[in-house]
């Protein structure tokens, strides 16, 4: 795993491509626990705004999400998108 400042630096960065595509305010973001569900209520994402997020970290980390984890199972979470963009960060 990627260092601990680096892995931080990754979530906040997620949390404002979160908030970004969900269109909610980025405070909001920054203060939910990193085991809020992405497509929960909380969040809120939607199909179309996940697809857009998907788009957006390839674009910023090279990390082709979709291809990757086939099951999709790294947009569970702000949690689980980090720990899979980090690691993959690492492995580059």
């Amino acid at each position: 795993m990627t260092d601990i400042r680096e892995r931080a630096a990754v979530e906040r960065e997620l949390r404002s491509l979160i908030a970004e595509a969900a269109r909610l305010d980025e405070a909001v973001v920054a203060e939910l626990p990193a085991d809020t569900d992405l497509f929960g209520p909380e969040i809120g994402l939607t199909s179309l705004a996940g697809v857009t997020l998907l788009g957006t970290v390839d674009k910023r980390y090279g990390v082709d999400v979709a291809a990757l984890d086939l099951s999709l199972d790294s947009l569970q979470s702000i949690a689980t998108l980090t720990d899979f963009v980090a690691t993959h960060l690492q492995s580059h």
